[in-house]
Protein backbone atom coordinates (compact mmCIF):
# COMPACT_ATOMS: atom_id res chain seq x y z
CA UNK A 1 0.00 0.00 0.00
CA UNK A 2 2.73 2.48 0.88
CA UNK A 3 5.60 3.54 -1.33
CA UNK A 4 7.42 5.79 1.11
CA UNK A 5 7.19 7.86 4.27
CA UNK A 6 8.94 11.23 4.53
CA UNK A 7 9.44 13.17 7.73
CA UNK A 8 11.09 16.49 8.42
CA UNK A 9 14.11 17.18 10.57
CA UNK A 10 15.73 20.31 11.92
CA UNK A 11 19.19 18.69 11.98
CA UNK A 12 19.79 16.39 9.01
CA UNK A 13 23.17 15.13 10.23
CA UNK A 14 21.83 14.28 13.73
CA UNK A 15 18.86 12.54 12.11
CA UNK A 16 21.21 10.62 9.78
CA UNK A 17 23.29 9.35 12.71
CA UNK A 18 20.11 8.24 14.52
CA UNK A 19 18.48 6.53 11.53
CA UNK A 20 21.72 4.98 10.23
CA UNK A 21 21.95 3.15 13.57
CA UNK A 22 18.25 2.35 14.07
CA UNK A 23 17.43 1.34 10.51
CA UNK A 24 20.71 -0.57 10.36
CA UNK A 25 19.22 -2.93 12.97
CA UNK A 26 16.52 -3.75 10.39
CA UNK A 27 19.05 -4.27 7.59
CA UNK A 28 18.82 -0.92 5.81
CA UNK A 29 22.10 0.42 4.46
CA UNK A 30 23.38 3.92 3.82
CA UNK A 31 20.76 6.36 2.56
CA UNK A 32 20.86 7.99 -0.85
CA UNK A 33 21.62 11.68 -0.29
CA UNK A 34 19.84 14.21 -2.51
CA UNK A 35 20.03 17.98 -2.64
CA UNK A 36 16.82 19.53 -3.96
CA UNK A 37 16.59 22.57 -6.22
CA UNK A 38 16.06 24.84 -3.21
CA UNK A 39 19.24 23.49 -1.56
CA UNK A 40 17.52 21.37 1.07
CA UNK A 41 18.97 17.94 1.80
CA UNK A 42 16.95 14.73 1.67
CA UNK A 43 18.01 11.22 2.68
CA UNK A 44 16.35 8.10 1.21
CA UNK A 45 16.72 4.79 3.06
CA UNK A 46 15.61 1.91 0.84
CA UNK A 47 14.93 -1.59 2.17
CA UNK A 48 12.66 -4.51 1.26
CA UNK A 49 10.71 -2.50 -1.32
CA UNK A 50 10.01 0.46 1.00
CA UNK A 51 11.59 3.88 1.33
CA UNK A 52 11.94 5.95 4.49
CA UNK A 53 12.90 9.56 3.82
CA UNK A 54 14.24 12.44 5.90
CA UNK A 55 14.14 16.00 4.66
CA UNK A 56 14.99 19.51 5.65
CA UNK A 57 11.71 21.37 5.14
CA UNK A 58 11.47 22.79 1.63
CA UNK A 59 9.63 25.91 2.80
CA UNK A 60 12.39 26.92 5.22
CA UNK A 61 10.09 26.68 8.24
CA UNK A 62 11.04 24.48 11.22
CA UNK A 63 10.15 20.79 10.98
CA UNK A 64 7.44 19.72 13.43
CA UNK A 65 6.02 16.36 14.47
CA UNK A 66 2.54 15.18 13.55
CA UNK A 67 0.37 14.96 16.67
CA UNK A 68 -1.23 11.52 16.75
CA UNK A 69 1.07 10.05 14.08
CA UNK A 70 3.16 6.91 14.57
CA UNK A 71 5.56 5.36 12.08
CA UNK A 72 5.73 1.58 12.48
CA UNK A 73 8.74 -0.53 11.55
CA UNK A 74 8.33 -4.29 11.07
CA UNK A 75 10.78 -6.45 13.00
CA UNK A 76 11.53 -10.12 12.32
CA UNK A 77 11.79 -11.19 15.97
CA UNK A 78 11.32 -9.99 19.56
CA UNK A 79 15.13 -9.76 19.77
CA UNK A 80 15.32 -7.46 16.74
CA UNK A 81 12.53 -5.34 18.24
CA UNK A 82 14.49 -5.00 21.49
CA UNK A 83 17.65 -4.11 19.53
CA UNK A 84 15.69 -1.45 17.57
CA UNK A 85 14.50 0.09 20.86
CA UNK A 86 17.87 -0.08 22.59
CA UNK A 87 19.72 1.32 19.57
CA UNK A 88 17.23 4.18 19.29
CA UNK A 89 17.71 5.11 22.95
CA UNK A 90 21.51 4.82 22.67
CA UNK A 91 21.47 7.23 19.71
CA UNK A 92 19.39 10.05 21.20
CA UNK A 93 15.88 8.63 21.08
CA UNK A 94 13.53 8.49 24.07
CA UNK A 95 11.71 5.37 25.21
CA UNK A 96 7.98 6.06 25.63
CA UNK A 97 4.86 4.18 26.72
CA UNK A 98 5.24 0.67 28.17
CA UNK A 99 8.53 -1.22 28.18
CA UNK A 100 9.23 -3.21 24.99
CA UNK A 101 7.55 -6.59 24.99
CA UNK A 102 4.46 -8.65 24.27
CA UNK A 103 0.96 -7.16 24.19
CA UNK A 104 -2.35 -9.00 24.00
CA UNK A 105 -4.96 -7.58 21.67
CA UNK A 106 -7.81 -8.47 19.38
CA UNK A 107 -5.27 -9.63 16.77
CA UNK A 108 -3.51 -11.95 19.25
CA UNK A 109 -0.08 -11.48 20.76
CA UNK A 110 2.30 -8.98 19.20
CA UNK A 111 5.51 -7.40 20.43
CA UNK A 112 5.79 -3.61 20.55
CA UNK A 113 8.33 -0.96 21.45
CA UNK A 114 7.80 2.79 21.20
CA UNK A 115 10.39 5.57 20.99
CA UNK A 116 10.61 9.18 19.90
CA UNK A 117 13.43 10.14 17.57
CA UNK A 118 15.59 13.22 18.35
CA UNK A 119 13.12 15.45 16.46
CA UNK A 120 10.16 14.05 18.44
CA UNK A 121 8.64 11.75 15.78
CA UNK A 122 6.92 8.71 17.32
CA UNK A 123 8.28 5.38 16.12
CA UNK A 124 6.93 1.91 16.79
CA UNK A 125 8.85 -1.34 16.39
CA UNK A 126 6.44 -4.21 15.88
CA UNK A 127 6.75 -7.98 15.59
CA UNK A 128 3.78 -10.21 14.90
CA UNK A 129 4.67 -13.89 15.44
CA UNK A 130 3.47 -16.50 13.02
Amino acid sequence: MFNHIMIGTNDIERAKRFYDAVLGVLGAGEPVRNVGPSGHVRLFYRHDGSTFCLTEPINGEPATVANGATIGFKCSSPEQLQAFHDTAVAHGGTSIEDAPGPRQGSLGTMYLAYVRDPDGHKLCAIHRPG
